[in-house]
Parts: C-alpha cells; sequence; structure tokens
C-alpha cells in the first residue's frame, strides 16, 4: 500500500510534524492491474508491493476457495456468498464482478486506509472491476499486463495444475475475450520477463506519483456511488 521520524527530544523522540513527514510529502496513487488468468498479474502485484514499502497491495475479497498455498487475508479475503452478498448490500465495495462463477470485490474501507497512510495502493483486478474504479476514480493509473503469446499462457495454465482441462479451454477463451479490453488502459506491458516486468510497473508508477493528492482520491471514493 515512508517512514520518517524527527530528531530525539530531550525526553525521548518527538513525533514527526506533517511538514516533516515524508509520507506527507508525497501524494499516493491507485495502480489498477488487470490481465487475462495465467498472465501473471497476481505475483507482479505482490511483488510491487514487497519491493517498495511505500507501496501496498488491496486484498481483495473473495467466494472462492483458497488454492494450495494461499492465505485468507494475504491473497485473498475469503467469504462466503451470503457474506460477499451482504456487503454488497452494505455498499462496502467499490467495484464487484462475478468472474467463473465466483464474485470479486474491492472493498472501500481497504483502499481508503491504504492512501491515508500516504502509500500507493495497487489493485489487482479483472478488467470488468479495473473499469467501474476508473469510473468512480479517474485518478487512478491502469495497466493491462499481456502473455507473450496465447501459447505461452496456455503453457502457464497447464504448468499451474490447478485447473481441469475443461477449465483450462474456459479460461483460454476468456482470455482472449479480456485482451481484447487492453486499449481501454493507460498502459500496456508485455509479461515475457518477471523482472523486467516488475521494473516497467514501478517505472510507470514512479512517473505518474505526486500528481494527485491522497485526499482528493479518497474524497471521490466517498462521493462515488457503487455500481455493478
Amino acid at each position: 500500500m515512508t517512514r520518517g521520524e524527527g530528531p530525539a527530544a530531550r525526553h525521548g523522540p518527538r513525533a514527526p510534524s506533517r511538514a516533516e513527514d515524508p509520507a506527507a510529502r508525497r501524494e499516493s496513487r491507485v495502480l489498477v492491474l488487470s490481465a487475462p488468468s495465467g498472465a501473471g498479474k497476481s505475483s507482479l502485484a505482490r511483488a510491487l508491493a514487497e519491493a517498495d514499502p511505500r507501496v501496498a497491495l488491496c486484498v481483495s475479497h473473495t467466494t472462492r476457495s483458497p488454492r494450495p498455498g494461499e492465505v485468507d487475508g494475504v491473497h485473498y479475503h475469503f467469504v462466503g456468498r451470503r457474506e460477499f452478498e451482504a456487503m454488497v448490500a452494505a455498499g462496502e465495495f467499490l467495484e464487484h464482478a462475478r468472474v467463473f462463477d465466483r464474485y470479486y470485490g474491492t472493498s472501500r474501507a481497504a483502499l481508503r486506509a491504504g492512501l491515508a497512510r500516504g502509500r500507493d495502493v495497487v489493485l489487482d483486478i479483472d478488467w470488468q472491476g479495473a473499469r467501474l474504479v476508473r469510473e468512480a476514480c479517474p485518478e487512478a493509473v491502469s495497466v493491462f499486463i499481456l502473455p507473450p503469446s496465447i501459447e505461452a499462457l496456455r503453457s502457464r495454465l497447464v504448468g499451474r495444475g490447478q485447473d481441469s482441462a475443461q477449465a483450462i479451454e474456459r479460461r483460454m477463451r476468456d482470455a482472449r475475450a479480456d485482451i481484447g479490453h487492453c486499449d481501454e488502459f493507460d498502459h500496456i506491458v508485455v509479461n515475457d520477463d518477471f523482472d523486467r516486468t516488475l521494473a516497467d510497473l514501478r517505472a510507470i508508477l514512479r512517473g505518474r506519483r505526486a500528481m494527485t493528492p491522497a485526499g482528493a482520491l479518497v474524497a471521490t471514493l466517498q462521493s462515488n456511488p457503487i455500481r455493478k
């Protein structure tokens, strides 16, 4: 989703003033990452947050079951369908969508909290969610991540060992449809080398920093209605 501390006073460390706080001097951004399933956006989003303490990943909610190795609250907030629907009814999501018969959503509160701490916040969402976020938060920077080829995408999906042959074919059909929306995004990056792609994303984020105050983003998030 900078730490700073003023000089120690006589009776202990003095809390930094807003003028001294590095987080207060920089302005936060929302970075939206989208990609077809298997293109590597979730791994890139986590790596982007791990590589820079000024960046936080906004963990989405989902009704799907955890995959092997996934941790609740780290990879996703795993919730039941009734709980998810209750959150929708309460207006707690900035965006939410149905993907592969499961539901995914981005919590307004989590996004606001990251921005309020002076961090850039990364959203790992599909193109449908990205479209809604851009409508609600036009200042967000959006990036569509492409695989080097359709064949490479299929190889990645097969190599994950998480889906049946039938599910992989469905993901491939949906991937072609997803790629058709890539021209809606501010940037398109081909993930043919993970480290180079990560460097590209960091450069995009650095290039768009310090343009819109976090306060303006928070105000936008609070004033825009939830949309399906």
